[in-house]
């Protein structure tokens, strides 16, 4: 039996939206943070993808960033909808932008990538992805307020020195060394080893403490 609202109307009697999903997915390069990008008709877009039949938008996220990025197996989230009706020329699409970040090490040598200055990519991408990348951004930012290096961006063991510059580059601010220090030393663990990179003094190396929550008054420093 068909389901018929109260106007004697289906669901299939009502004009319906594509779906689609696109991945921003962040990464550090160069001391400065950067997007993945893959080509498109319209200029560099963001891996993305229209939803198929029977396939929830993490599947979709998933394979839009294994045929169009050559990635698998990366830690992704929703972000929110995009359902601007203009926002795609091509018809009415609704879009579930999602983020995700990554080490450069995981990346391929050919992967594509975009700088990005303060929040936004430094060119114009497809659609509405540069909007997109801004919400990943900012979203990245939150995370990285209440916790330690949550996308992995730095290597498992890490100077604070390391752990500062990370921190530099997705907030686009220089931060007051003892300051910084005070908020996460108290997340992170001493390994009893030092690192002599760079060639200056030896400095102690450190990783994620089991539950590297950081401070309240973290966030309020870090995202002011």
């Amino acid at each position: 039996m068909t389901w018929r609202d109260r106007d004697g109307n289906a669901l299939t009697d009502y004009p319906r939206p594509s779906v689609a999903v696109d991945v921003a997915v962040l990464t550090v390069r160069e001391q400065q943070l950067h997007v993945v990008v893959v080509p498109s008709e319209r200029g560099p877009a963001l891996p993305g993808t229209f939803l198929r039949t029977s396939e929830t938008l993490a599947d979709a996220a998933d394979r839009a960033l294994r045929t169009k990025a050559d990635l698998i197996d990366l830690t992704f989230h929703q972000l929110r909808m995009f359902d601007d009706p203009d926002r795609d020329d091509r018809g009415w699409v609704l879009s579930m932008a999602h983020g995700a970040a990554i080490s450069a090490r995981s990346l391929a040598p050919t992967t594509e990538s975009m700088p990005i200055d303060d929040s936004a990519p430094v060119s114009t991408l497809a659609f509405d992805h540069g909007t997109m990348v801004t919400e990943a951004v900012l979203d990245l930012r939150d995370r990285y307020a209440r916790e330690v290096d949550p996308a992995l961006l730095t290597d498992a063991e890490f100077t604070l020195l390391e752990l500062r510059e990370v921190y530099e580059i997705v907030f686009d601010r220089a931060l007051p060394k003892d300051t910084f220090r005070r908020h996460v030393i108290g997340s992170l663990e001493g390994t009893g080893t030092t690192s002599t990179a760079g060639g200056g003094r030896p400095a102690e190396l450190y990783r994620r403490a089991s539950n590297p929550a950081l401070p309240a008054s973290a966030g309020s420093f870090l995202l002011r």
